[in-house]
Formats: C-alpha cells, structure tokens, sequence
C-alpha cells in the first residue's frame, strides 16, 4: 500500500487499553505521531510497536497540546485523531482519495459515537462533524483548555465515511468527565460581563433537548439517545449554573 503524506497525531496519556485498535487503523499515514504526557503504562511502547514516533511533553492544554503536537509533526497535512477513535475503513479510502486537491485546505467527517453499549446515529451524537484532517500551513488548534477546535482559514471539504469514536467509559467517568468540562468553560467566561446568564441557563437546555431529540430524531437512538441528549442538556445548564455562581463571587468581591 503507498502511504498517503499526512501525519496522524495523537496526544495521549495511560492509554494502553485503547490504543491498538486506533493505531491500526491508521496503517496508511506516512506517519504517525503520538505525544504522550507521561503516561505509566504501556502507552509508550504499544505506540512504538506500530511504528509511531513517541515525543514527550507535559499537559498544556486540550488545544494547546494538539497544536504542539501538529507542529512537531514531519508532514504539513495532519490528521488529529484521539486515542479512543479509529478510522473507518470507508473514511481511510476518502482520504487516500482526495487529500490533497488542489484548493482544499481542509477536511471534516462525520463521527460515530459509542454509548451505553450502542453507536448513535442520530441526535447529538451523529452526524456529529469533526475537522481533523487539514494543511497546518492554512489551519491551528484554537488554545481553548477544553472543546477545542480546528481554525481554518481557506476551504474546507467534506470526506464520507466514519471517524469511530469507541468510549469505554462508564457512564460514571462519563459525567465525571462533563462535570470537568463545564467547570473549565465556565472558568473562561469574564466575570465582568453584563450579560445576564439566567435566560441562557434556563432555555438553552430545552432549546437544545427539542432541537436533538425531535428535529435531529434522536428518539430513534433509544433509552441510549434519550440519556446522551439529556447529559448534553444538563451540561448546558450547569455551564451556566457555574458562570451565575462566578458572576456573583465577583460581584461580591468588587464592592
């Protein structure tokens, strides 16, 4: 098989468990380039059994640590995949296929997400479209500590096929995880904002349950879509929950 000129990065950490299955599927990368944080399992050497190049360098950040990873990449396409994510066979062909015309400075692709024992294809979980492949020279990972995202400044394609995104994690790690996520978001709102926070906290949950749950047909997604879409709301009101919770420390400490 020829190698397509991209580099795969991935930023890791204690990922051993679910490392291998991301590896293999990106066998047609000209390389691959994992960036550990330190991890203590096996990580480093699982990675270096499939020929990837290990660099280590301490957590910065969600998009931070991409972006240092992207740069220390070989090639100037990347393809930014997490541990937990392979890509489909179907998505590996598109991408052999079409990364790299002329005039495309980018590409995204819908994920499959894996929860409570099944793969969402409606709702919030799919199609669920990620820019991950693209020419670093047009594109950089936003500095946000958490959802972080691809900046992009020229065309962006779309690719068929599917980005897997298998999550082993129990619904307990799960929340455990939103509830970091929603404190750090929450952390980067300026408190000195005279924006009210209520009207959001309120209907920005329901806005968002009707919108994925009937327009997005997530009820076809079972009890799993139910629960995922109901986290995502909860989410959206604890944001905001924290940022009224900041907004009157501030207040109270500025008289």
């Amino acid at each position: 098989m020829s190698l397509v000129p991209v580099s795969a990065v991935i930023i890791a950490l204690n990922e051993e468990q679910r490392l291998e299955d991301c590896l293999a599927s990106l066998a047609f990368c000209a390389e691959i380039l994992v960036v550990d944080s330190g991890s203590t399992d096996a990580t480093v050497a699982v990675a270096r059994s499939y020929g990837a190049r290990v660099l280590q360098q301490e957590w910065l950040g969600f998009g931070a640590q991409k972006q240092w990873a992207v740069e220390h990449a070989l090639h100037d396409w990347v393809l930014c995949i997490d541990a937990d994510e392979r890509v489909s066979e179907q998505l590996s062909l598109a991408i052999q296929r079409h990364c790299g015309q002329p005039g495309i400075h980018a590409y995204r692709f819908p994920r499959c997400n894996f929860f409570l024992g099944r793969y969402l294809r409606h709702g919030e979980g799919y199609p669920d479209w990620s820019l991950r492949l693209f020419d670093r020279r047009h594109g950089r990972w936003s500095d946000d500590p958490v959802h972080e995202k691809v900046m992009v400044s020229g065309t962006v394609g779309n690719l068929t096929g599917d980005l897997v995104h298998d999550s082993a994690d129990s619904l307990h790690h799960y929340l455990q995880k939103q509830n970091r996520y929603t404190t750090l978001q929450a952390l980067r709102w300026d408190c000195r904002s005279k924006r009210s926070v209520v009207f959001s906290m309120v209907f920005s949950p329901l806005v968002r349950f009707f919108k994925f749950y009937f327009i997005r047909l997530g009820f076809l997604d079972g009890w799993p879509g139910f629960i995922h879409i109901l986290i995502g709301c909860l989410n959206s009101f604890f944001k905001y929950a924290k940022i009224y919770e900041r907004q009157r420390q501030h207040k109270l400490a500025s008289r």
